[in-house]
């Protein structure tokens, strides 16, 4: 177990590989941690760098007094790379995760040399949407949503399984304060503008049963990345590392290898 103390924030932290590994950094959704992206990491290529963290609000991260900004959640991830010397990095973001990579993307290129914005958005939702679901929060506590977010989150082949709960107690265990902070900033963002002129290689993955950002929500905001590519995993929702590990770890490996990040 690994703190990082950024001065204004500690962010809890994970680093697998070698030191001297070809650096890959995972970004996690709204409401987990980073052990959403468990099964995939060990499905990867030996001989990466990889560094996780719980952003803040989330995990074992600090949660200060809300609301966030999108720039600031970008800013948590831009100062933790530095001083872990996280450069010129593959960077995955899943959901909220993807949208702080497109904007480390466009603010820092020296960090990041490639994207993959897994079941995310330049823009999701309205700020009514997100108001509701934050007044949702704030009366009932994170788990007034949680029969709801397991249907945007899964297929109902995986809801009927004994793995659910655990996924479902993750949520309902999430920071009140963190969660309604970051549905603060994904409400405040849209990234069309930078997103368009990124000029990286980029990855799109969206899940067929994602409730919360569906495939074509998602292959718009990768096309608006020129040359990017965009894959699909058939049977699995918003979070397809849970659900298709296997598959997610076989499309990150292609992607890795046709950037030369693999040894």
């Amino acid at each position: 177990m690994h703190m990082a103390d950024l001065g204004d924030i500690r962010l809890h932290y994970r680093i697998d590989g070698p030191e001297d590994g070809a650096p890959v950094v995972f970004a996690h959704a709204l409401g987990t941690d980073l052990r959403v992206w468990d099964r995939v990491v060990a499905l990867l290529p030996p001989g990466l760098r990889i560094l996780r963290h719980d952003m803040r609000g989330h995990g074992l991260s600090d949660a200060p007094g809300g609301p966030y900004s999108m720039g600031t959640l970008v800013r948590d991830s831009e100062r933790l790379m530095d001083r872990l010397g996280f450069r010129d990095a593959v960077y995955v973001g899943l959901s909220i995760g993807g949208m702080i990579a497109q904007g480390l993307a466009a603010k820092r290129l020296d960090l990041v040399r490639a994207l993959v914005l897994s079941n995310t958005a330049c823009k999701i939702g309205t700020r009514e949407i997100w108001a509701e679901r934050i007044a949702a929060v704030e009366a009932g506590g994170v788990e007034a949503l949680a029969e709801g977010t397991m249907q945007r989150w899964f297929s109902p082949r995986f809801r009927a399984t004994p793995e659910l709960a655990a996924w479902r107690h993750m949520l309902e265990r999430a920071d009140r304060g963190g969660y309604v902070g970051c549905c603060h900033a994904i409400a405040g963002t849209d990234f069309m503008t930078p997103t368009s002129g990124l000029r990286l290689a980029a990855l799109g993955i969206a899940g067929s049963e994602d409730g919360s950002t569906p495939p074509d929500l998602v292959r718009e905001t990768v096309e608006l990345i020129p040359g990017a590519q965009f894959r699909l995993i058939r049977g699995a929702g918003h979070l397809p590392c849970v659900e298709a590990p296997e598959a997610y770890a076989t499309l990150l490996t292609e992607f890795l290898t046709a950037q030369g990040h693999l040894g």
